[in-house]
């Protein structure tokens, strides 16, 4: 039985409402050999993962997911195998998780010239020890009766472009690039159909991107076929996964998009490389 892998996974240590604990089990029980733990510039969900997958015979990535700037757009950045014992990555993490804290404050100013009004401590105690984000911000609106719909929320309010975006810590993307490669990681460009796309892509391989996020819950065939044959054409590794944040987005996407076991090994493959150069 060949092996499958969800490459892009979050648990409550940022946006998502699985513990690292309930999405092992969640990924044993629907037959993944493999998931990757992605949080938003957080490492901390990894180990305990770990340490509950080394007892079900299931494999742990650590991942983390940066955001930057690129040209006042937002991208999202895989690091995979990244040192999770470096202790200056470790506290760039901590000095971003704490700027998103000072955004969700903004974020609520921004909201009462809209009358909508809620409380900023609110939306940090449900995100709890982990990185707070706009989809803390949505459950929040959802659970006011703002808006019927996490979805409703970003379209309205606080989406990319919506009247009450407020942008990340100002990091460029190749800074973020730089960073993640000098701990060793091997840096996807995650769902780059809803992050800019192509043009970005070639610019990002100028910076040392390593690979294009071609499978996505958000990207339908022809896209992910598309960013597939613009990887190979670049000489970039394909990666995959559903952005699973447990029941934060209507249902659980964990399992809903797969890659082969040999994409594991080629992203190992290529953090032994990096690591050596």
């Amino acid at each position: 039985m060949e092996k499958l892998a969800d490459l892009h996974v979050h648990t409550h240590l940022s946006d998502g409402t699985f513990s690292p604990k309930e999405a092992v089990e969640y990924a044993k029980k629907i037959g993944l050999s493999c998931i990757a733990i992605t949080d938003h510039d957080c490492v901390d969900g990894i180990e305990p993962a770990r340490t509950i997958a080394g007892k079900l015979g299931l494999e742990i990535i650590p991942g983390v997911e940066m955001t930057a700037q690129e040209k006042g757009a937002e991208v999202h950045l895989l690091g995979f195998y990244p040192d999770l014992k470096d202790r200056r990555f470790l506290k760039k993490l901590e000095f971003i998780r704490k700027s998103r804290v000072d955004r969700i404050y903004k974020m609520a100013e921004k909201l009462k010239k809209y009358n909508v009004r809620i409380d900023p401590e609110k939306v940090l105690r449900l995100s709890g020890e982990g990185s707070v984000g706009r989809l803390h911000v949505a459950s929040v609106l959802e659970d006011e009766g703002y808006v019927s719909s996490i979805k409703e929320a970003f379209r309205r309010y606080i989406g990319d472009k919506g009247p009450c975006y407020v942008s990340h810590f100002e990091m460029t993307a190749k800074d973020a690039i730089d960073e993640l490669k000098r701990v060793g990681a091997v840096v996807v460009f995650a769902h780059p159909h809803l992050m800019g796309g192509d043009a970005l892509i070639r610019r990002f391989v100028k910076y040392g991107l390593d690979g294009i996020e071609a499978y996505h819950s958000e990207q339908s065939r022809s896209v992910s076929e598309r960013y597939a044959a613009l990887a190979e054409e670049l000489g970039l590794l394909v990666t995959g996964g559903s952005d699973c944040h447990g029941l934060n987005k209507d249902e659980v996407l964990m399992g809903k998009v797969k890659v082969p076991y040999s994409v594991v090994e080629e992203l190992k493959r290529c953090a032994r490389r990096t690591r050596n150069t």
